[in-house]
């Protein structure tokens, strides 16, 4: 029979459990580059399974019966316990600590990347303006000489009506600003503001989760919004001659950064022997039933008996 008594020991165990459960997670969800689905599993096991055997281990340590073979089972479950944690201690659990290291190279990266983002939207504008100031200039200046060129006065799309000039002008420049500036141009620009103010927030406070998602999305984000734009500026009026908005992006890809493994560090080490003997540390103050003479020692003449 088990004594299944909760203790404050094993309180403890279980929340030393969850926490590096919860560490290893963070490093799963960042060498998955923000696989957090998959990552939930896989802490949410190691949880289970290092609980499990260490609270189980403690329950068998404890039993008024069957000795040896609640012996047997419990150096079992610790030995899987110890195993598993050793594995986990060059593996799942250094992985968030060793990104985090980087975490200075990574941040410096993606807030370039961010700038080159936030920075398109206003190079983009200065285009459209001087290329509307361009555009009415020239349009002043056909106006001008469209009796010694009226073929010119005819390619710009102006007519000899009742319609005055200037307000040919006019109207000509309301269409091609309005073709620069779409009706979702304003829209994009605020829905790409919020996104990389976000990011930046997430990046600047570096936030485990977010920052993989903004790693994935920070790049496909800026190249989708700058064809956006690109497109806008391939729109041309009648006789315009210019050419298309041009912005340059480059980005230094940290994902490396985030899925290549390193080596345990003296910190993360002594981080996984603290946990290791925190969540056994219920096993270890247990104590075994009077009847057993198991981890007893025998004087002479004695014979094992098991209950």
């Amino acid at each position: 029979m088990l004594q299944s008594k909760f203790s404050l020991a094993d309180v403890l165990t279980l929340l030393t459990a969850l926490a590096f459960s919860f560490v290893c997670f963070l490093g799963a969800n960042f060498s998955t580059l923000g696989d957090t689905e998959a990552s939930l599993v896989i802490g949410y096991i190691i949880a289970l399974f290092l609980w499990g055997t260490a609270f189980g281990a403690k329950l068998l340590k404890r039993a008024t019966r069957n000795f040896r073979t609640c012996f047997i089972f419990e150096i079992i479950l610790v030995v899987l316990f110890s195993g598993s944690t050793l594995i986990l201690s060059i593996g799942a659990f250094p992985h968030y600590f060793v990104v985090s290291k980087q975490r200075t190279e990574i941040q410096s990266n993606l807030i370039a990347s961010i700038n080159q983002a936030e920075n398109m939207f206003a190079a983009y504008e200065r285009y459209a303006e001087d290329r509307i100031s361009l555009y009415g200039d020239k349009l002043r200046s056909v106006v001008a000489a469209k009796n010694t060129n009226p073929g010119e006065f005819a390619a710009y799309g102006f007519e000899n009506n009742s319609i005055p000039n200037d307000k040919q002008i006019e109207n000509k420049m309301f269409v091609i600003r309005a073709d620069l500036f779409l009706t979702n141009y304003e829209e994009m620009k605020q829905v790409s503001t919020t996104w990389l103010a976000d990011a930046r927030n997430i990046v600047e406070r570096w936030k485990p989760i977010g920052i993989v998602r903004v790693v994935n999305v920070v790049e496909q984000n800026s190249n989708d919004w700058l064809n956006t734009l690109v497109e806008l500026s391939e729109i041309r009026e009648k006789g315009e001659q210019t050419s298309d908005f041009e912005y340059h992006l480059s980005f230094e890809d940290v994902k490396e950064r985030f899925t290549t493994t390193g080596n345990p560090t003296w910190a993360t080490i002594g981080m996984t022997v603290a946990a290791y003997f925190m969540m056994l540390l219920s096993w270890i103050i247990s104590k075994r039933s009077s009847k057993t003479k198991i981890g007893k020692t025998k004087t002479k003449g004695e014979f094992d008996v098991d209950y």
